[in-house]
């Protein structure tokens, strides 16, 4: 008797699958046309952006290449052909090496690269990465001969906490302020690097020297000199 139940429910789960198949047969033949279509899709998606990548990181080598060649002409036009093919990150790379060969074209002229860096770092779509070292670029481009002021107004932003190059910028507005012999600037530049348990050995170590530098000159903190001590 058993075994006749058993024949009977084998045969009612049978008509019961037979009649859901039946009725959605379609359907999950349908679903799993479009997962084995979304898969395939975005393998070619994968390889399309792959092939894309190789290809820029080709012709962003060749134009590195031009340039440690000194062809210093071809160099600016292989990244400028770069900046216009590549994806996002080739591109904002490609961009600030085309900045650098424009120092590098002209050493005692860099207001060109300098305006170029200044392009970059106002360019909101690339993030504040990129922006922060177009701007860092163009402050160190700067340094030996721009005022202060100028420097402190370019580089103040991204010399502030939590701020990826803001070791860096901070030396250099610390020994801009120093140049223009605003002791009290270079002070408050020199004490920020200090009080910064992130910031790399080798900045303390530059930065005390700079101070020193500064005690050495008998410059008080107003930035004016020191008043000669009598007797």
């Amino acid at each position: 008797m058993a075994d006749i139940f058993n024949e009977v429910d084998e045969e009612v789960r049978r008509e019961r699958l037979k009649a859901f198949w039946d009725r959605y047969s379609i359907f999950i033949i349908a679903v799993a046309v479009l997962i084995v279509a979304g898969i395939g899709g975005w393998r070619a998606y994968e390889f399309y952006v792959g092939q894309k990548a190789a290809t820029a990181g080709a012709a962003f080598e060749e134009a590195v290449v031009l340039s440690e060649e000194g062809k210093h002409a071809e160099a600016e036009k292989a990244f400028a052909k770069v900046i216009g093919e590549a994806p996002k990150g080739y591109a904002a790379l490609a961009r600030l090496r085309a900045a650098a060969e424009l120092a590098q074209a002209n050493p005692d002229k860099p207001d060109e690269a300098v305006k170029a860096y200044g392009v970059i770092a106002a360019d909101g779509s690339l993030g504040p990465v990129w922006q922060d070292l177009a701007a860092l670029r163009a402050g160190l481009l700067m340094v030996d001969t721009a005022p202060f002021a100028d420097l402190r107004a370019r580089l103040e932003p991204i010399s502030a906490a939590g701020r990826p190059y803001r070791h860096t910028a901070r030396e250099l507005l610390a020994l801009s302020a120093f140049r223009g012999n605003d002791a009290a600037e270079a002070k408050r530049y020199i004490d920020m690097i200090s009080a910064d348990n992130e910031t790399p050995p080798g900045s303390r170590q530059r930065v005390e020297v700079l101070s020193a530098l500064i005690a050495g000159e008998g410059k008080a903190v107003t930035g004016k000199p020191a008043a000669d001590k009598k007797g």
